[in-house]
């Protein structure tokens, strides 16, 4: 690909659903911190790429030390969130030049394949904006229960991360004022008019919010071992 690879990892929650004291993804699973997995996985899977890491100017120095502490030495680069994730990738932005390639994941998402970062990549070669995506296989139901008409989900999809633009695009989508309808990347950029396509996702590309999250993580890891 002609275009140069920005990876913008947004870590820049608080943790709260999670509980304790440390935010989510500063929290160790089986010795190694949930942050510093991700971005070992986008590191392997793209040779070359420029990492950019999102997280609150308060916790740079808690990423440093435990950089320190678990001899982890990727070359990334710290950028300060916003008060909000929209924000906060708007931030990185600033640091992606147009005319490359910008991937947009979850910091707490430790699982993606790099599989899966490689084939969206090839993928980009021909398209704009790629997000992977899974159908939905709970049944559907309107919160208010006094509605009796049924959801057809076969119409819906959940959305994953990593999500990948051409920068230009997504640099010109994030300069729009910010609206409640924006809920990840790809919204922005198509309420900016950029075509979106798909991918399949992955089930094990989840993302870690709730302690239960925790448990499905380990899960993951020991079958992933030799």
């Amino acid at each position: 690909m002609g275009r140069k690879i920005y990876g913008i990892v947004v870590a820049g929650g608080s943790g709260s659903r999670m509980g304790g004291n440390l935010p989510k993804q500063f929290m160790e699973l089986c010795g190694v911190p949930v942050l510093q997995r991700t971005l070992e996985t986008m590191s392997e899977a793209v040779p070359g790429i420029t990492l950019l890491t999102v997280l609150p100017r308060i916790h740079f120095q808690t990423w440093k030390d435990l950089c320190a502490e678990h001899n982890f030495s990727c070359p990334h680069i710290l950028v300060p969130g916003g008060m909000t994730r929209f924000l906060s990738v708007r931030n990185a932005l600033g640091k992606v030049p147009d005319g490359a390639v910008a991937i947009v994941h979850d910091g707490v998402r430790p699982f993606v394949s790099q599989s899966l970062v490689r084939k969206m990549l090839d993928r980009m070669q021909t398209c704009r904006a790629l997000i992977p995506v899974l159908p939905v296989t709970d049944t559907l139901r309107y919160a208010d229960s006094s509605v009796e008409k049924v959801v057809d989900r076969s119409l819906f999809v959940s959305v994953q991360t990593p999500q990948m633009f051409w920068s230009e695009d997504l640099k010109a989508a994030y300069s729009m004022p910010y609206e409640t309808r924006f809920t990840d990347d790809a919204s922005v950029v198509q309420a900016y008019g950029v075509p979106l396509e798909t991918i399949e996702g992955e089930r094990f590309n989840i993302k870690l919010t709730t302690p239960e999250d925790l448990v499905f993580a380990k899960a993951i890891l020991s079958l992933r071992r030799p």
